[in-house]
């Protein structure tokens, strides 16, 4: 499949019509900057400019050499340039109706910028020959709700560097192979790209975006970046991005104060300005603005073959006084704290998303108790797939930072999840956030000695592989990095040369494979029947065991967790079936890093009854482990 740049960019009657109805998500094929025969043409949205010109190489950077038309009501200006052509450099020259204002503005549309520290945009083609075809084809499946989700998220800029100089950032091209065959070799299922579009400050880790249509050239040219997907895809693995519709950055070239005016931002800072990041918050309700960020979501799933979008910080969104003191925010017209314009917005954006690729995911990242986000529209939803379940990870992070002496006073906060777990089709996130601002990483907030450390880290990871939910890993901790995750630096990868780091990779590559063989750990995890609770209440031991269950066909999973590093010998759950229940994961087996203990490969159901169960079996509980069975 070939994508290349529309041929006839002029905006028609019927384009201007639905960008002003805010329902247009197909503008990256009118606005900005296009390829012609002979010739560029430019169209930008500035209606409160009193004079737009075409700034760039081409013309000595002269506002006077190409002034652009405008096309009335619409607030868009028009150019044709012969001088420009593929590789041009250029900004919009915007003069203000406001006598004395004016600025030059990167393109908004653009589909590559300059690489920072320099802001101008870049005309470019989009053609490229796509080779995932196979994947394309079958993608349906591979995203739909009943498949296994393993999710790897990390950033490019440090996952991997040059060995030879730990300064210089990997580009896609470099990274995709490599990528590719750990994700494969580790057993995930996508991976999740922190912002990859254009952004100024790296620092900010992408979530300061500038360039809503173009992936950052620090790492490369678009098709660069095709190409990282198109190797990914032929490896197997589905790509996620984030992606930050909720607030933009101050930079002068940006979108903020485009033309003169809050273009797409609010007026009233106590709207557009957001105090927790400094930056502009979009206005919802401008059917423009709508129209702009629509099209960049779909642009995503279009041009790049993306098979969803992790939704940045959509409690922000949601609540007109996220981050703000009683008077610094500007109620609602029923006199609510709901921001009923990017409710609006969400429902819109999603509808559109799963009515022209129905084979995508868009993700949640919303940290509230806000009912139905991944609820269709029709029922009251705000439409989205999936939602990041934030109070699971709070609440077992916080219970497995405890000493083990202390975790059984504290037992529900590993048992309270199950209350809500399929109120939302939920995402089990170790992301990025838990790494960061002083909060350590995630061996390093393990109570114990070295052992205990990576036992617990280890269970970790086998309680949320058993949990319902699909699962997602930030890059490091798949094996144990001790570092506190910098955006400066590669991973600590030389860990790996040490047993209990590689035996902590060993069980996470492990879990993954357990996890894609056995339909029962994903089929149901948005269902209530596809979870049964064995012992929940051995809060004096800080003990749990659980059944998983998928379709008929697919065997239940029986998972049994030790949160103490004291062996429980001759200990007794309930089973709903007889025979022998198999072995198939032992957190505690020394090819991870463990003492060995176990159950020398399974155990045998006898009929005697156990709770609510007709057989039970008789097991030893390794310490500080997770052990998994399987009925033969």
């Amino acid at each position: 499949m070939t994508t290349t740049t529309a041929q006839e960019p002029a905006l028609s009657g019927h384009d201007l019509y639905l960008f002003r109805e805010g329902t247009h998500s197909r503008l990256y094929e009118r606005l900005g900057a296009h390829l012609l025969e002979g010739a560029t043409e430019f169209a930008v949205w500035a209606p409160n400019a009193a004079a737009v010109s075409v700034i760039g190489d081409f013309n000595g950077w002269d506002a006077k050499r190409h002034p652009m038309r405008s096309s009335g009501e619409s607030g868009i200006w028009q150019a044709r340039v012969p001088e420009a052509g593929h590789g041009s450099i250029y900004k919009f020259h915007v003069v203000s109706k406001d006598a004395g204002y004016s600025v030059d503005k990167a393109d908004p549309y653009a589909f590559r910028a300059e690489t920072p520290p320099k802001t101008a945009s870049v005309v470019w083609d989009l053609a490229y020959q796509w080779n995932d075809a196979e994947w394309m084809r079958t993608r349906r499946s591979r995203n739909a709700l009943d498949a296994p989700y393993s999710i790897y998220e990390l950033h490019l800029g440090s996952w991997r560097r040059d060995p030879s100089d730990p300064t210089r950032v990997l580009s896609y091209r470099e990274i995709a192979p490599t990528l590719a065959e750990y994700a494969k070799r580790m057993g995930f299922t996508h991976v999740e790209l922190m912002p990859i579009m254009e952004h100024p400050f790296y620092g900010s880790w992408g979530y300061q975006c500038t360039g809503y249509f173009a992936p950052s050239s620090r790492y490369g040219a678009p098709q660069d970046f095709m190409h990282f997907v198109d190797v990914l895809h032929q490896a197997g693995i589905g790509v996620i991005l984030d992606w930050v519709p909720s607030h933009f950055p101050w930079d002068a070239h940006g979108l903020a104060f485009f033309d003169g005016t809050h273009l797409y931002e609010h007026s009233d800072p106590r709207q557009g300005h957001h105090p927790d990041w400094a930056s502009a918050i979009f206005n919802y309700g401008r059917n423009e603005v709508r129209a702009f960020l629509a099209s960049s979501a779909r642009f995503w799933f279009d041009r790049y073959h993306a098979d969803g979008l992790r939704v940045d910080a959509v409690a922000s969104m949601l609540y007109l006084d996220y981050g703000r003191k009683q008077g610094e925010w500007i109620p609602n017209r029923y006199g609510g704290r709901e921001n009923l314009e990017a409710i609006e917005f969400l429902r819109f954006l999603n509808e559109g998303v799963y009515r022209d690729f129905p084979d995508v995911q868009t993700i949640a990242e919303e940290s509230t108790a806000w009912p139905q986000v991944s609820r269709p529209n029709y029922v009251g939803g705000l439409g989205f797939g999936m939602k990041w379940n934030m109070g699971w990870m709070h609440d077992t992070l916080g219970y497995m930072k405890r000493d083990p002496v202390y975790r059984k006073h504290h037992h529900d906060e590993l048992t309270f999840s199950l209350w809500y777990a399929f109120h939302e089709n939920f995402v089990l996130p170790l992301s990025h956030d838990e790494v960061v601002h002083g909060k350590g990483s995630l061996i390093g907030r393990m109570p114990g000695d070295d052992w205990q450390q990576f036992a617990n880290l280890r269970l970790l990871f086998g309680t949320m592989w058993g949990h319902p939910g699909k699962k997602l890993l930030f890059m490091g901790g798949e094996f144990g990095q001790r570092r506190e995750w910098t955006h400066e630096d590669s991973l600590e990868w030389h860990v790996l040369q040490h047993p209990l780091h590689e035996g902590v990779q060993r069980w996470v590559a492990d879990l993954n494979r357990v996890y894609r063989e056995n339909p029962s750990l994903y089929q149901k995890d948005f269902s209530t029947d596809g979870f049964r609770w064995v012992q929940r209440g051995d809060w004096e031991q800080s003990a749990l065991s659980f059944l998983r269950l998928g379709r008929e066909a697919a065997p239940p999973i029986l998972g049994v967790f030790n949160f103490t590093p004291v062996p429980r010998l001759n200990y007794r759950v309930g089973v709903p079936r007889a025979g022998y229940w198999r072995e198939i994961l032992n957190s505690d087996a020394q090819y991870y890093g463990g003492s060995g203990l176990g159950n020398q490969g399974g155990a045998d159901a006898v009929p005697m009854p156990y709770e609510e169960y007709s057989h039970s079996l008789t097991l030893t509980l390794p310490p500080l482990a997770a052990v998994f069975f399987k009925p033969e």
